[in-house]
């Protein structure tokens, strides 16, 4: 199974292959915004890819649109979009806790 990492807490742990890092968050106890439910229409759920960016599924149109509106780039991600498929590691930035 894949290793998730989340920064600044630390916490870590394998997750099924094909979880969000929402999905990944939620089973290891990290708070992570998602006041939308996790459907990519709030951005409150946005990630940096710190590590293992080609170990996440690709942006797809729901999340492209969303974080345009919400001027992110790369290496920013919804967490609730991007699926686990190897190991990562992310920071979860200040305004998303």
């Amino acid at each position: 199974m894949p290793r998730v990492t989340f920064h600044p807490s630390g916490k870590s742990g394998d997750i099924p292959e094909k979880k969000s890092l929402l999905e990944a968050a939620q089973l290891l106890g990290v708070d992570l915004a998602h006041e939308c439910g996790g459907f990519a229409s709030c951005s409150t759920c946005r990630v940096v890819v710190e590590d293992g960016h080609e170990n996440l599924t690709g942006i797809e149109f729901e999340e492209e649109d969303m974080m345009d509106l919400a001027a992110l780039l790369p290496p920013h991600r919804l967490a609730c979009q991007a699926k686990v498929l190897g190991d990562v590691t992310v920071i979860i930035p200040g305004e998303s806790r």
